[in-house]
């Protein structure tokens, strides 16, 4: 099979794709509704049961700036397939950590090596056709959002009953199993640049200075993502705290219920297809920035979290679809890189989330978290607010 654009890229080829970074992707986030469990189990307070799923995303970071620039110079299926297996390993270690630093750092390494996600959403990318690039990327990451919010669905529901370390064992046979579907289903994908991997590295901070679009898609990704990850990371801490006392299988169900807004990733690409990127990138963030006083007011009852959960996730979804959608248009040759610097930034902020909610709900509760989201949204509002007005977008 070709890896240039094609004029109509197989069906089956994008669900591959969407499925696999959904499987990958999800285990950066297994963590989060487990950590009442965990913290109760290595003996830690919230703050410090919330630098666990702080260690991950921080490896996320660092993973997509040592790998994921790779795939721009050297034969995806390979890369991909290696990353994979090493992300086993590692899922296996974390099963295995006897102590909270040990497991601390198992995670830095899960994040690190699931930075292959963003190896495979650019190759989407470089398949798709320009025309319908930003449905199959929207498609495609639909399989991303999916993966993170029913990660802690299944994570809740398994750890609950048979205990928190069964999650990696079973997430870790997954791997082995992804890793043989991409070696036997993937194109071949050879590199079209050659460049050693010092000046790979240099040529991040090229496309930094040289594109406007890639700031300021890497700072409101940021953002976005600082917000999303304060809640999540918070909210097996808060409904542990109400009345009726919800365990780690409650917190899970709100990866499902958070799901439904990953349903608006084709219909979200669509319109930045038609559009523009940046359209659906302001409706995006007003979309996000609603959710967290409603969830503020309406926060003690399980619907009101349950509606400030889904707004959010739609949120989320439409923003980083349109920013993956705005970077992927500028250098067809570099879009590994270009998705380097958008989700180091990215995942740089939801580290920022994660503590920052942590540490929002150790100093106010479940205020203090929503005040704390409230906080990046008005950053990035404020920052596209610089560009030209949002136009008017008829549906």
């Amino acid at each position: 099979m070709t890896t240039s654009p094609t004029k109509d890229m197989p069906a089956s080829l994008v669900w591959l794709m969407a499925i696999s970074v959904g499987v990958t992707v999800a285990n950066i986030y297994y963590v989060q509704p487990l950590l009442v469990v965990i913290a109760q189990d290595f003996q830690l307070t919230s703050t410090q049961a919330g630098l666990i799923a702080t260690a991950t995303q921080i490896g996320t970071s660092f993973g997509m700036l040592l790998f994921v620039p790779l795939g721009d110079v050297m034969e995806r299926r390979s890369l991909i397939a290696r990353l994979i297996l090493a992300c086993m390993v590692v899922l296996v270690l974390t099963a295995l950590a006897p102590s909270a630093f040990l497991m601390g750092l198992a995670c830095l390494g899960v994040g690190l090596f699931t930075a292959v996600v963003h190896v495979l959403v650019p190759y989407a990318a470089h398949l798709a056709p320009p025309e319908k690039r930003g449905h199959i990327v929207g498609t495609v990451f639909s399989g991303v959002l999916l993966g993170i919010l029913l990660a802690r669905t299944f994570s809740g529901l398994l750890g609950a009953h048979w205990g928190w370390r069964s999650v990696y064992w079973i997430a870790a046979g997954m791997m082995l199993v992804l890793s043989l579907l991409i070696r036997w289903r993937l194109p071949v994908s050879e590199p079209e640049i050659k460049m050693g991997y010092g000046d790979l590295l240099r040529s991040l901070l090229h496309f930094v200075r040289k594109h406007h679009e890639l700031r300021e898609s890497a700072f409101v990704g940021a953002m976005i993502f600082a917000s999303f990850s304060a809640f999540w990371t918070t909210l097996t801490f808060h409904l542990a705290a109400l009345p009726a006392h919800y365990g780690s299988d409650v917190a899970g169900l709100f990866g499902l219920i958070g799901a439904t807004g990953a349903l608006g990733a084709p219909l979200v690409g669509r319109l930045a297809d038609k559009h523009g990127p940046r359209t659906t990138l302001l409706l995006a963030l007003y979309i996000e920035a609603v959710s967290f006083p409603l969830m503020g007011l309406f926060g003690n009852n399980l619907w009101g979290l349950a509606l400030g959960a889904i707004v959010m996730d739609l949120g989320v979804q439409a923003g980083h679809v349109s920013n993956q959608t705005r970077i992927y248009a500028l250098d067809p040759k570099a879009r590994s890189r270009l998705n380097t610097v958008y989700m180091v930034c990215y995942f740089a902020g939801g580290a920022l989330g994660s503590y920052g909610g942590s540490l929002g709900w150790a100093w106010g509760g479940w205020w203090g978290v929503c005040g704390f989201a409230l906080l990046p949204m008005a950053a990035a509002l404020w920052v596209c607010a610089l560009a030209k007005p949002m136009k008017h977008l008829k549906l």
